[in-house]
């Protein structure tokens, strides 16, 4: 298992700025390769997709390539990955035609642990079609959802549950596959914000067990749009809005309008760019996918302990990612010092680590912080043992103002 940090970081012209990024779970800095297929897509011919001009059949490889990628990268069925906007917009779009197979009394499941994006489209949804919104809800001790949590409030009226497979704000990871099985023993489908997950666990969509699975390349590497998978015959039983002449095959008919294909041809990069991680590995792309995000894991927990050692010397410091299971993304408070004011203090000596709840609200509150939230310390692939010493020791001196 090989994972070179130097030659890795090389690739990434951002970080000539020399900062240490912590924000990773915001947004990834992009690597050179994801910037020139970008670059390529857009510099070549490039029209709607089609068979008889180069324009038409570059973007037609495009998307071709472009799902083969995603479903390599998820363990997915390439005729069931759908690209949107975001995975709030795909979320959103998904919870309005799914809504129109729900009667009233029926029931939904959100959870106290999930990003708003993964919460509000549900009760939107339940709104407009009389469905009742049941909670789950998170220990705020040890951070853990569990499954016995989302057992509680199914019932035989269950017709969805919409879950985090890892908790943007302070990492914890869900048993999926368990709560899977009660879901489906229920008779309900199981709708999985894979946002923060994608980025630092490789996905098996049908081992979790999930029957949509939304990601963001630009939270690993790639840009900025969303992507979902489903199993194209539960796409198929789905009758979303349309425009009356665009495509009704699966799945571009939940791909409202054109697609950014320059954001495709990037999103095929990253997902090769992840491949190489292991630079001794070989073999499919899924096998090199397997091997780079086992270096990519043990690189992350290496740095995560080191973290945790630095702030275990800080006096007046909270860490409230605890649980057994989780990404290596830490949300801390302080004693006597706002979040706020730490985040300023770091930005100004160039180590980035924003504060706030970061969309997740329902998870701040229930822990206490209401709507604040508090300092969130999270990696990425390029981040570096000095990246955490200036961290440490930036916020050794933060707490000594």
């Amino acid at each position: 298992m090989t994972y070179d940090i130097d030659a890795l970081r090389a690739q990434f012209p951002a970080l000539r700025e020399g900062i240490a990024h912590f924000d990773g779970p915001g947004g990834t800095q992009t690597p050179r390769p994801v910037i020139q297929a970008v670059s390529d897509a857009l510099s070549a011919p490039l029209s709607n997709r089609g068979p008889w001009v180069a324009g038409e059949r570059n973007a037609e490889a495009i998307v071709v390539e472009a799902r083969r990628a995603m479903a390599d990268l998820l363990g997915a069925d390439p005729a069931g990955i759908v690209f949107g906007r975001s995975a709030t917009q795909l979320t959103y779009d998904f919870s309005r035609t799914l809504a129109r197979t729900w009667s009233p009394g029926d029931e939904v499941v959100v959870t106290s642990l999930d990003h708003d994006s993964n919460i509000r489209p549900w009760i939107h949804a339940a709104e407009q079609a009389d469905v009742t919104v049941r909670r789950a809800h998170f220990d705020p001790v040890t951070g853990e959802l569990t499954p016995d949590a989302i057992r509680s409030v199914l019932s035989g009226r269950t017709r969805l549950v919409a879950v985090t497979a890892a908790s943007n704000l302070i990492g914890t990871c869900p048993r999926i596959a368990e709560i899977a099985r009660a879901v489906h023993e229920a008779g309900a489908l199981l709708h999985v914000d894979g946002v923060h997950y994608t980025a630092h666990r490789l996905v098996d969509v049908e081992a979790l067990g999930a029957d949509f699975f939304t990601c963001s390349p630009y939270k690993f590497l790639g840009p900025h749009h969303g992507v979902l998978a489903a199993r194209p015959a539960l796409l198929e039983t789905l009758r979303p809005d349309k425009l009356l002449p665009s495509s009704d095959a699966v799945p571009e008919r939940f791909e409202l309008g054109t697609l950014p294909y320059e954001f495709l041809a990037g999103t095929r990069a990253a997902v090769d760019f992840l491949a190489g991680f292991d630079s001794a590995a070989t073999g499919t792309r899924r096998e090199r996918l397997t091997a780079g995000y086992r270096a990519l894991e043990r690189h992350e927990e290496t740095l995560r302990t080191l973290i945790e050692k630095g702030l275990g010397t800080l006096d007046g410091v909270t860490v409230h990612s605890r649980a057994a299971e989780r990404t290596p993304t830490l949300l801390l408070t302080f004693d006597r010092h706002s979040a706020p004011d730490a985040y300023r203090f770091l930005a100004e000596r160039g180590v980035h680590a924003p504060a706030g709840s970061f969309y997740a609200v329902e998870a701040s509150r229930r822990l206490g912080l209401g709507d604040a939230g508090g300092l969130r310390v999270g990696l990425a692939p390029y981040n570096h043992a000095d990246d955490v010493d200036r961290l440490i020791e930036g916020l050794a001196d933060f707490l000594r103002t």
